[in-house]
């Protein structure tokens, strides 16, 4: 099959942006890790996403006070009208907690996981929280509308986005122009942390990629015994 000499230049200009395209991949790839993807990130290996079959861990009794979570919650900047995504929301071990916070506000839980978006909304029904939303997300994306919501909180969860450059611009289109970004991530720099290494995050880390991605640090709140409180706003438009 002869091919027209007028696709040649078509075709390699096509092969062409291929290239191009790919150098312009933020991702580059390695060997992957026990808990790790292989893809990486700024130098960060990006985690594996833990599995709903989790979820007794999520909610396990001892939560409270090994992560101090009432302080975490006490420190989360919130109204009474406030409007709050908790992206990767898992059992709702947050939401619903941060739902009778706001009782004139609304959350928005985003999952990506079937098993866990079932999980939510028969709790939210069974705790008649009309004020939680459960959202399905994508990999890439919490689905919300444009300048919807004041803040986007993430437990333990950022260092799990398979495409955290997609995600975080996405997140700043949701957010409103003074809307804020909380993560809350396992201390890298503290070796008693007894958590999984692709799991944890260190503020220079965190800083560095947000950073990149139009955001701002304005609070490191060293308080919690195990994470790290970092709340981000929006930078330029």
């Amino acid at each position: 099959m002869k091919i027209s000499h007028l696709l040649i230049p078509l075709l390699f200009l096509i092969s062409l942006h291929t290239v191009f395209a790919q150098d312009q991949s933020p991702y580059t790839f390695k060997k992957q890790s026990a808990n790790g993807t292989g893809k990486v990130y700024m130098g960060r290996e990006i985690a594996r996403v833990m599995s709903f079959e989790g979820v007794e861990w999520l909610e396990r009794n001892s939560r409270t006070q090994e992560e101090n979570t009432n302080l975490a919650l006490d420190s989360l900047p919130l109204k009474s009208n406030s409007v709050v995504a908790d992206v990767g929301a898992g059992s709702g071990f947050y939401t619903f907690r941060v739902a009778r916070r706001i009782p004139k506000g609304k959350v928005y839980a985003i999952e990506i996981q079937d098993d866990a978006i079932a999980y939510l909304k028969k709790k939210a029904l069974d705790n008649r929280l009309t004020n939680v939303e459960v959202i399905k997300g994508t990999e890439k994306a919490p689905n919300l509308l444009a300048n919807s919501i004041d803040l986007a909180f993430m437990v333990d969860v950022y260092h799990e986005l398979q495409h955290p450059a997609a995600y975080l611009a996405a997140l700043r289109k949701a957010l409103k122009p003074n809307g804020q970004l909380l993560l809350l991530e396992y201390k890298e720099e503290d070796p008693s942390v007894a958590i999984k290494p692709e799991h944890k995050m260190s503020v220079k880390q965190a800083k560095k990629e947000l950073a990149a991605n139009g955001f701002r640090l304005v609070k490191n709140g060293t308080f919690l015994p195990l994470q790290h409180f970092l709340l981000f706003e929006k930078t330029g438009n």
